[in-house]
């Protein structure tokens, strides 16, 4: 019986990077769900409306996705590229990835299409999510395109309270270590985290919270804390790429 060796996969680096092994993600997961099910842990707003998951619907979204993944192919030796602004869906199919074991890397949204493309064709995943992105030509034929889920099942209604302070997210994976740095400190925390529609609308939300938690870069952070502390008068702390309140 002869043993076939796989081809090694493509190294990745910048402006590829891979997402950190998150062991205990799955675990943290269920304890939120168990211990405040209910309670609002991911939240999007988009075109002026707000959608809501709750700790029972993430780990519910989760394992279904990490399902339908299986049935489209995803496994151990499968690579997940993920591009664009951090938003739930996104999220959410980072974790069902490594519940199912397969690999997952983010490219920058910063690139031009001609070299997104590029890099797509030297990483080959096998699957990917790049809402909004155009790819020049006829794409990556080699890649399975992940659509863009419709939230409509997720908006939230009037007498769901949304909570006081959630951690923010304004970034997208030109961060360089920004998604494991969101996952963890939002798993680790257990607090609602809040992502805005990409354009600047974040600054038209976040001000309305009497202290703002945002996870983002330093750089990008400091300007807009001026800008919001100019306008409110609100105190303001962030999250840098360890995780750590700053």
């Amino acid at each position: 019986m002869s043993v076939q060796s796989l081809k090694p996969a493509t190294p990745v680096q910048w402006p590829a990077e891979c997402l950190e092994d998150l062991p205990g993600a799955l675990v943290q997961l269920r304890h939120w769900a168990q211990v405040a099910p209910l309670h609002n842990a991911l939240r999007h707003v988009r075109d002026g409306q707000w959608y809501a998951w709750r700790w029972i619907d993430v780990l519910r979204d989760v394992e279904c996705l990490a399902d339908e993944l299986r049935q489209q192919g995803f496994g151990v030796q499968s690579r997940l590229a993920l591009c664009g602004a951090f938003e739930p869906h996104m999220v959410l199919l980072a974790l069902a990835a490594q519940v199912v074991g397969g690999q997952t890397v983010t490219l920058t949204d910063e690139l031009a299409p001609g070299r997104l493309h590029q890099q797509l064709w030297r990483l080959r995943p096998s699957h990917a999510y790049m809402p909004g992105v155009w790819l020049p030509g006829e794409g990556v034929p080699f890649t399975r395109m992940l659509p863009l889920r419709d939230p409509a099942p997720r908006l939230a209604h009037w007498w769901q309270a949304l909570d006081s302070s959630p951690l923010w997210s304004v970034e997208g994976t030109g961060w360089q270590g920004g998604l494991t740095a969101v996952l963890q400190q939002w798993l680790q925390s257990g607090q609602g985290l809040a992502f805005a529609q990409p354009g600047g609308v974040q600054l038209r939300h976040a001000w309305r919270f009497s202290l703002v938690r945002t996870l983002q870069r330093a750089r990008r952070a400091r300007v807009l804390y001026g800008i919001l502390a100019a306008l409110t008068g609100v105190t303001f702390i962030w999250v840098n790429s360890k995780g750590l309140f700053s």
